[in-house]
């Protein structure tokens, strides 16, 4: 291993079994991913996964998940400590990336990397900022806020789809049922406002996505999310295309705790942005 070169690395596909070692990476790195996520990563593309491996030793990892004809995101683009600049990271890249075909594709990458990014063809759109911090405890429940029914599936993929650059009905099937997600949707008569979901991660619970038609209907949901971490430190990441967003958690008394780009390759779907006031994963998109 301590000669290995980059020719020395076989790059495959990862599966669900293999997605422990990428989850525990992220946590190491501070990335406070899911406790559950991989089933519903998975769900919505299971070809799009890679490792990168030396004698049968995972060393590298990237995401490239597919979304329709026209989108892919990327993503868990991860080196071991100790055997990074050696060629490894973009070794795998460079295989992984060819899942995409000829989609554009979008990354959230740390600040750092992004000259790295934009030689592979990626262009700057805006920064999210991950917020963190302890809600405030409301005594009542938000006015029109519920935890989803599966009858509510159909209005929420349609309304998700305003705010998403493609659709994505198979993740959000399990993105909205999964153990230990708690999904909400708050409605006017039979219209869909908002709705979001909050999951355990491994430091701590995410909030992920925050949708909805403005301020008040974003407070009321991320309210009934925060009020049920019983709590504890929350994390949303908030993209700075939604001011809005970044007021609603400095209101909460959350604070900054790093920025991550987004970066596409090329042209995507329009989009709600004032929709958007948290990110579903900075994983996939």
């Amino acid at each position: 291993m301590v000669l290995a070169a980059p020719t020395d690395l076989v790059v495959g596909r990862a599966g669900p079994d293999d997605w422990p070692v990428i989850s525990g990476w992220a946590a190491a790195e501070g990335w406070n991913p899911g406790t559950g996520d991989g089933p519903a990563f998975f769900a919505q593309d299971p070809d799009g996964f890679f490792l990168g491996r030396i004698d049968g030793e995972p060393v590298s990892a990237i995401s490239v998940v597919t979304y329709g004809p026209d989108y892919a995101f990327l993503g868990c683009y991860l080196v071991r400590p100790g055997l990074r600049g050696r060629g490894f990271g973009l070794a795998t890249w460079d295989t992984a990336l060819a899942h995409a075909g000829n989609r554009t594709v979008g990354l959230d990458g740390v600040l750092a990397q992004q000259d790295n990014y934009r030689r592979s063809g990626f262009v700057h759109a805006h920064r999210t900022t991950r917020w963190t911090g302890v809600a405030p405890t409301t005594a009542t429940a938000p006015a029109g806020v519920r935890p989803v029914q599966p009858e509510d599936f159909a209005d929420i993929a349609a309304y998700d789809a305003l705010c998403t650059p493609a659709d994505r009905p198979r993740f959000l099937r399990h993105w909205l049922g999964a153990p230990g997600h708690h999904a909400v949707v708050r409605r006017s008569g039979t219209r869909v406002t908002g709705y979001g979901v909050v999951r355990p991660g491994h430091d701590g619970p995410r909030v992920g996505p925050l949708f909805a038609d403005g301020p008040e209907d974003a407070r009321a949901l991320f309210g009934a999310l925060t009020a049920h971490t019983g709590g504890r430190e929350v994390a949303v990441d908030v993209p700075e295309t939604n001011p809005a967003g970044i007021a609603l958690v400095r209101a909460a008394g959350f604070t900054p705790s790093f920025e991550t780009a987004r970066m596409y390759t090329g042209p995507i779907r329009p989009h709600a942005h004032e929709r958007v006031f948290g990110v579903t994963t900075l994983e996939l998109g």
